[in-house]
């Protein structure tokens, strides 16, 4: 096979998975298409270096895609618009504790560490920490918990989107029913765009670095600051012994000079490079399946199975919990967490989807959206962009 033979190949079954979500309305994950047909085709007509074969293999689909990708992860953040859902922070974070604490007391006596820690940190959030579960389990030689990592990974949406679903439906429906008896007025929503899912530009400050004419800021200069903020985070790392592992490292130093004015907001995406990146990194993580034969799969599935449904009882309590104190309703407090399961776009699609579902009216609608959207949005940056890198950091440790 040549490189770009397997690259075509590769780029048909990634596309088939986003094509079958996208037809689906996401309720079918794409990365658990997309994960089926890289299994299929190990097990039939893919040799098992084919990732390689196209060149996006290690280092470009390991350290080098991971490191970027985590620290523009810093670049999307505002802290002033998460200091206003401070409530939903606490939530959710409250909630992800919930389900640590659920899978380490009930899960380990019945699956094992091994599997606990592989797939706790992508159950609470997305590939980023998938791939460094999957990677360190690798290492270690536990086949099992490395292919637990992206199977946990590839599976969670399906009780990630039903359940969110209800409980958005349930919520806007008595948000709704005290919209129409004039108990709640309408919601200027100055931090989320209802058309698109993203922040808001907010008027920015004076930054520290000045920033550059326009003319000079082409994509090969943003992705050169990218690369240099990983790599300092990477030897910060190293100094410190690897007491605090680079990729949280290099979060922390995404925001730092995005706030100093080094980094531009949202610079992959100003870079034009942030859907390439991101398929390289999604297809250096299903070449984690190479190895992987019917027996392994089967083995993983009720592991697996366990600690969603713990987790996810776990996620539930605690978030209801701390919501009740916060005077969140237990269902928006729920909702949030969820998006662990998740994150951006699915948050966002499941949030319109039950303002569509509950009336006609495009007031009412825009009522909804402009109540439910920015506490769904928030949550799912928290849980997926920074605390699951914070939580894999500390469990491939753990081992």
């Amino acid at each position: 096979m040549t490189a770009l033979e397997a690259f075509i190949c590769i780029a048909i079954v990634y596309y088939l998975g986003e094509f079958i979500s996208t037809k689906t309305k996401s309720w079918v994950p794409s990365v658990f298409v997309t994960a089926c047909l890289f299994l299929a085709g190990y097990w039939t007509v893919f040799p098992k270096n084919i990732v390689e074969i196209a060149g996006l293999g290690a280092p470009l689909g390991g350290t080098i895609v991971i490191m970027i990708c985590i620290t523009h992860m810093g670049t999307l953040i505002n802290i002033k618009q998460f200091k206003e859902q401070w409530k939903i922070i606490c939530i959710t974070l409250a909630g992800l504790l919930g389900m640590i604490v659920f899978c380490w007391i009930i899960c380990i006596p019945l699956v094992g560490k091994a599997f606990v820690v592989a797939g706790l940190p992508p159950l609470s959030g997305g590939i980023i920490a998938a791939t460094l579960m999957s990677e360190e389990a690798s290492k270690r030689g536990l086949e099992l918990a490395s292919v637990l990592a992206i199977a946990m990974y590839s599976a969670q949406g399906f009780v990630g989107y039903p359940l969110t679903a209800i409980l958005l439906k349930q919520e806007g429906k008595i948000l709704l029913t005290k919209y129409r008896n004039g108990e709640l007025k309408d919601i200027e929503n100055n931090e989320v765009d209802i058309t698109t899912g993203a922040f808001k530009p907010v008027e920015e400050k004076k930054k520290l670095i000045p920033s550059l004419p326009q003319r000079y800021i082409t994509p090969a200069f943003i992705l050169l600051k990218l690369a240099i903020v990983a790599y300092l985070a990477t030897k910060f790392s190293e100094l410190l012994d690897g007491r605090i592992n680079a990729a949280v490292v290099a979060l922390i130093f995404g925001i730092i000079a995005t706030e100093l004015g080094f980094l531009e907001k949202n610079a992959l995406q100003k870079a034009s490079a942030q859907g390439f990146l991101l398929y390289v990194l999604m297809v250096f993580v299903y070449s984690g399946l190479r190895n992987t034969t019917p027996e392994m799969l089967f083995k993983c599935l009720g592991p697996m199975v366990i600690i969603i449904v713990v987790g996810v009882v776990g996620l539930m309590i605690f978030s209801a919990i701390v919501g009740r104190k916060l005077k969140v309703s237990w269902r928006m407090a729920a909702a949030t967490s969820l998006t662990a399961l998740y994150g951006f776009p699915s948050d966002y699609i499941l949030t319109t989807e039950a303002a569509k579902s509950l009336t006609e009216d495009e007031n009412e609608r825009k009522f909804l959206i402009d109540s439910m959207l920015p506490q769904m949005i928030v949550a799912g940056f928290i849980t997926v962009t920074i605390t699951s890198v914070i939580i894999a950091s500390v469990f491939v440790k753990l081992f």
